[in-house]
């Protein structure tokens, strides 16, 4: 068995309480890229709660709790807190 390590990318992520915030109140908080991956249907279903975003890979629900990372191709997904924060480290 081989050992990897991530290779180390920098990602763009905001938190999802935030994403269903703004959609309901204030458009130009949000990044650029939130609102186009709602125009284009991306992001659906928004409640209080949670909303969906549509992956290649399914549909993935991103509680009001969870961080949405756009990963290096663009491709939005939710992450659990507890994962992003052993995962992720502000960046300059």
């Amino acid at each position: 068995m081989a050992k990897f390590r991530k290779k180390p990318v920098v990602i763009e992520a905001v938190a999802a309480r935030d994403l269903i915030n703004a959609f309901e109140f204030e458009w130009s908080a949000l990044p650029e890229w939130a609102v186009e991956a709602y125009e284009r249907g991306i992001i659906v279903a928004i409640t209080q709660s949670h909303f969906t975003i549509k992956t290649l890979e399914g549909d993935h629900r991103a509680d009001v709790d969870d961080m949405v990372i756009r990963g290096v191709k663009g491709e939005l997904y939710p992450c659990k807190p507890d994962i992003f924060a052993a995962t992720y480290e502000p960046a300059e």
